[in-house]
């Protein structure tokens, strides 16, 4: 492992040096081809060396998973108690919480799972510390919540880094690009739309994965950074926002200060809160709520009014074949039509069909064969 860190110093370095520029460009893809390529090894090579220890594996439930991400001792416990009730050893010491402990939280119909994992330190993308472990549960999050303190407010900066080096990709969607080796015929490129990268950079990129021969197709613009992760292949794209916890600690300036220098960096604003105190607790939730992507749907009878109540809780974008599959696995199949009523729909009652795709607030009557 030191080898691999060391290559992978010494070329974070040579990429430092060189000025990017069309003469450099060919030479400096190559060099972040092989940083990440080596980067992924680095990662490997620790999960083979540890494998999941107790309380690592945890069953996803309901209608999302949220991930609590930090440093140890930023304040995870206390939130997830807070926010849902769980009791998670809380100490005033680090390295308090030595499993994943899940917690559940309703709000607003919705019943998300938190989890709160050992906390990250640097180097855990490497599988320094837990971090083989805490990374692998990560990956598999619907939303991070990257949880600082107002005394390390800075750690936003490592905390991204270390994500990014385990090949997750925070707040971005997954590049429109397609890879496809080929027996011959050298690399080719189609693309839609305006690109900056030329075919050279690109076949310097490929030719670190030993790829030489190519179909590649690229959809809107890309950067080099974009192909290598295509190429490899195995990222993940999560939703995330920061949460500055113990704000009751400073004062309206300081937290000010902090705000203003973590939206500057991460490009969102952070939502503020104290664990300890409940400050913004339900601001947190409506955020949770929201960076999920719910929507309502209510069900309505063939004959009847429709359950004002209870709605179906499911992501934006969710088709009435989404809300088959929820149902009932034989719904997809036994299904004749629906109809709904409300803004996804032209007219009150609307007749449709499986690809429907629905919109907050539906009224959704579904007939199947019986």
């Amino acid at each position: 492992m030191a080898g691999l860190e060391e290559q992978i110093r010494e070329l974070e370095e040579e990429l430092q040096r060189t000025p990017y520029n069309k003469a450099t460009a060919k030479h400096i893809g190559r060099v972040k081809a092989k940083i990440a390529r080596l980067k992924d090894e680095a990662v490997a090579r620790a999960m083979r060396a540890g494998g999941g220890g107790e309380g690592y594996s945890v069953r996803k439930s309901g209608d999302a998973t949220v991930v609590l991400v930090g440093f140890p001792s930023t304040g995870k416990s206390t939130l997830l108690n807070t926010l849902t009730g769980t009791r998670s050893e809380v100490a005033a010491y680090a390295f308090t919480t030595l499993s994943v402990v899940p917690g559940a939280l309703e709000h607003k119909g919705a019943k998300i799972q938190i989890l709160d994992i050992p906390g990250l330190i640097a180097g855990a993308a490497m599988g320094k510390g837990r971090g083989k472990e805490v990374i692998g549960v990560v990956r598999s999050a619907d939303l991070i919540v990257i949880l600082v303190d107002v005394f390390n407010a800075s750690h936003v900066d490592v905390l991204m880094r270390e994500l990014y080096d385990a090949g997750i990709r925070i707040n971005r969607q997954r590049p429109d690009i397609t890879i496809r080796k080929t027996a011959s015929g050298g690399v080719r490129m189609n693309h839609v739309g305006v690109l900056d990268l030329d075919i050279e950079e690109i076949r310097s990129i490929l030719s670190e994965n030993k790829m030489v021969n190519a179909d590649v197709l690229i959809r809107g613009n890309a950067t080099q950074e974009d192909i290598i992760d295509a190429m490899l292949g195995n990222r993940v794209y999560i939703p995330a926002f920061v949460a500055v916890n113990k704000v009751d600690l400073v004062d309206r300036t300081v937290q000010g200060a902090i705000s203003e220098e973590i939206t500057r960096k991460f490009g969102s604003p952070p939502i503020m809160i104290s664990a300890h105190t409940g400050y913004n607790m339900e601001g947190l939730k409506d955020r949770i709520y929201d960076d999920l992507g719910f929507m309502r749907v209510y069900l309505k009878p063939q004959s009847g009014s429709a359950d004002l109540e209870e709605p179906l809780i499911i992501r934006s974008g969710s088709t009435v074949e989404d809300v088959c599959r929820r149902l009932h696995r034989d719904f997809v199949e036994r299904f004749r039509y629906a109809r709904v009523w409300g803004t996804s729909v032209k007219h009150p009652g609307q007749r449709v069909g499986l690809p429907h795709r629905l919109k907050e607030g539906d009224l959704l009557t579904i007939i199947i064969e019986h």
